[in-house]
């Protein structure tokens, strides 16, 4: 069916519907993966957003449940220039197009995705209107104003889980096909508390195949809770939306921080952790949403390519070098990625080291954690 992109600068691009056909006003960014379609559609980092896919072909391989990072995708809706019909993979379980469907995503396939992504570019990330409809004269006015004052909301309320959620550790000495940088597995079974702001398996995944207990906490969770557990870590995760939003979860987070446990945050998460520690963040004009973010480890001179997916940064100079020592930095913007905080056992890191998708070069972040854990455990030894 015919269908229209409207952006609230009053560009209009036409195409054909995919999906469920419904109207949707959204915040439209780009990622420049060029695989790993489900599990971008499936993180519920993009709660609030559409997602224009740069990479002009999507859906050739299909779906398959293994891959989903949540249990529904949370994408408001999908943005491509050709959809493939077909599934050409000997995993794939259905359609890309039939999982749209079944899950009430609408989209559009058949507009230049290019032109679009450099709009966004230039211009910095805009809210739009995905519609069957041809808006005109006042109509079109009102839209356009109504899609200006459009801004995301609540989302990590909607992103977390509602209850308390249990994984066991997976006990083996090697890690995962995708992942051979896991350690050795301890013979004393860690417990790790993960805040969830909106997380990723992927991340949960990360830290089983390292034989430790998950205990996934909903992001309103007191710390008190959290803390009465006993965790060995804490994991604070990735999620939507403005990070300044979330004004009870930052006073709780400090107070994890004033806990003495070893603590890693991802995306969010590192947000969060500085926004606690008395940082600031902004958003930035476009973004990093991809899985080839070239980022510089400061700490060994090393550069990795990570996968990555914010709207939002901290200002690394809002937190004072007593406080925090940046730690990874943006080598195509020179913005923070990483910080180790200064008297305290967290790491917190912007990109996202369980690649899903993306690359596997800094998967070796969760052994320090795993490392975190060992020292604050012989610690409290001595």
């Amino acid at each position: 069916m015919r269908t229209f992109l409207i952006l609230e600068d009053g560009t209009v691009y036409e195409g054909r519907s995919i999906g469920k056909q419904r109207e949707i006003i959204s915040e439209i960014v780009f990622n420049t993966s060029m695989t790993g379609y489900e599990e971008v559609l499936t993180d519920p980092s993009y709660t609030g957003q559409a997602v224009v896919m740069t990479y002009p072909l999507i859906g050739n391989y299909g779906v398959c449940e293994d891959d989903m990072q949540s249990g529904k995708p949370h994408a408001d809706a999908f943005i491509v220039r050709d959809l493939s019909r077909l599934a050409s993979s000997w995993r794939a379980e259905n359609t890309l197009q039939n999982f749209l469907t079944r899950h009430s995503i609408g989209g559009i396939a058949g507009i230049d995705t290019r032109d679009l992504t450099r709009r966004l570019r230039d211009h910095g990330t805009m809210n739009g209107c995905i519609t069957t409809a041809l808006y005109e004269g006042e109509a079109l006015t009102a839209l356009l104003r109504k899609m200006k004052t459009y801004r995301v909301a609540g989302a990590v309320e909607r992103a977390s889980v509602r209850e308390v959620r249990q994984y066991r550790g997976v006990h083996c000495k090697e890690g995962p096909a995708e992942d051979s940088s896991a350690a050795e597995i301890r013979p004393v079974r860690k417990k790790v508390a993960l805040l969830d702001a909106g997380t990723k398996l992927g991340i949960v995944q990360s830290l089983t195949a390292r034989g430790f207990d998950v205990t996934v906490y909903p992001s309103f969770t007191p710390a008190e809770d959290i803390l009465r557990a006993q965790p060995d870590g804490i994991m604070i995760s990735n999620g939507p939306g403005d990070p300044a939003d979330n004004t009870e979860m930052i006073r709780e987070i400090r107070k994890l921080a004033d806990s003495g446990l070893p603590i890693f945050a991802i995306c969010l998460g590192h947000q969060l952790m500085a926004l606690a520690m008395g940082g600031s963040t902004y958003k930035l004009k476009f973004g990093h949403r991809g899985a080839n973010h070239p980022v510089k480890d400061l700490r060994t001179g090393r550069v990795y390519i990570t996968s990555q997916n914010h709207g939002y940064a901290v200002l690394e100079s809002s937190l004072p070098e007593n406080v925090a020592v940046p730690a990874f930095r943006n080598l195509n913007d020179d913005t923070n990625e990483g910080f180790l905080y200064k008297g305290r056992n967290i790491l917190t890191v912007q990109f996202h080291p369980e690649a899903s998708p993306g690359p596997c070069d800094s998967g070796f972040l969760f052994d320090e954690f795993a490392e975190m854990m060992d020292r604050g455990e012989e610690q409290q030894e001595s």
